[in-house]
């Protein structure tokens, strides 16, 4: 399997993995506030992190003192990103996040094709165009409008390019796993800050009631999939990684209907069908 296909196969994986995202999320938030949800999950991956660092015996990358400015603007729009997610989850269903984000792909398209140096295709800008269209179809009501959970992580979508970048960089002088617990660290005691100051502490009951949701997020969609995108990152462009997690509302939809009782309408199920084929045209390899 060469680089660019492994690069494909770590984008798709984790399109699965991020499905769940949302629907876990959502069971954590019937029992504890965003902030603390967040929180809670990013402990759980901070230690597996530091459990398969210290078993790799790769702590001395954190002397690599040329990559903390990458490092530090990838845990700052990182954090950012998945704050705005887990308030606007509060607000709107698994399947509208799931869909809502997939828009990544249009401002990467735009950022890095329309005015940077990543070039497509026709085809490929065919099926970029394709799957837009099948996450507005989507996203938007007969009347067009946005609730406010909607317009948060259409904000997260904003971000997640311009926070690539710089996890695409900092992966060039350290490990995928360097940079997810650099990040954990550092985001980890903001994040109880602000929370202590807006949300009331969970009790211990609380948490206990929701407790295999926290480590099943923090295992699966901090830990796993979060290595999966930086080494997808190493491997492919931003905009291609963007396309081919479009096949993440995807699943989400199917596993929300599963988990949460959330039956897709006809607006979501026709704005698959672009995603599907835009996805398609994006990844095909055009034989010589």
């Amino acid at each position: 399997m060469t680089n660019h296909r492994k690069g494909e196969f770590y984008a798709f994986t984790l399109s699965i993995l991020e499905s769940f995202f949302p629907i876990l999320t959502l069971f954590i938030l019937q029992s504890i506030g965003p902030l603390f949800a967040y929180a809670l999950c990013i402990t759980v991956a901070t230690i597996a992190f530091a459990i398969m660092i210290s078993y790799e015996g790769s702590w001395s990358e954190f002397k690599n003192r040329a990559a903390y400015k990458d490092l530090l603007l990838t845990t700052l729009y990182i954090t950012t990103l998945f704050l705005l997610i887990v308030i606007g989850l509060q607000y709107t269903t698994a399947g509208n996040m799931a869909v809502i984000i997939t828009l990544q792909l249009f401002f990467s398209y735009l950022y890095f094709n329309v005015c940077g140096d990543e070039k497509m295709g026709g085809r490929q800008t065919l099926g970029a165009f394709l799957m837009g269209i099948g996450a507005i179809i989507i996203l938007f009501p007969d009347d067009f409008t946005l609730n406010w959970g909607d317009l948060l992580i259409l904000l997260a979508a904003i971000i997640s390019p311009i926070a690539n970048i710089y996890q695409k960089r900092a992966r060039t002088q350290v490990s995928s796993k360097t940079i997810l617990v650099f990040r954990n660290i550092v985001a980890l005691p903001i994040v109880l800050i602000v929370a202590l100051c807006f949300e009331d502490v969970p009790s211990v009951t609380q948490i206990g009631s929701v407790w295999w949701f926290i480590v099943l997020n923090g295992l699966l969609v901090f830990t796993l999939s979060k290595v999966l995108w930086i080494e997808a990152l190493h491997l492919i462009s931003i905009t291609k990684l963007s396309a081919l997690i479009s096949f993440m509302p995807i699943f989400t939809l199917i596993f929300a209907y599963m988990f949460l009782n959330e039956l897709p309408n006809s607006r979501q199920l026709l704005g698959i069908i672009p995603v599907v084929i835009g996805s398609y045209l994006i990844t095909r390899v055009i034989k010589a």
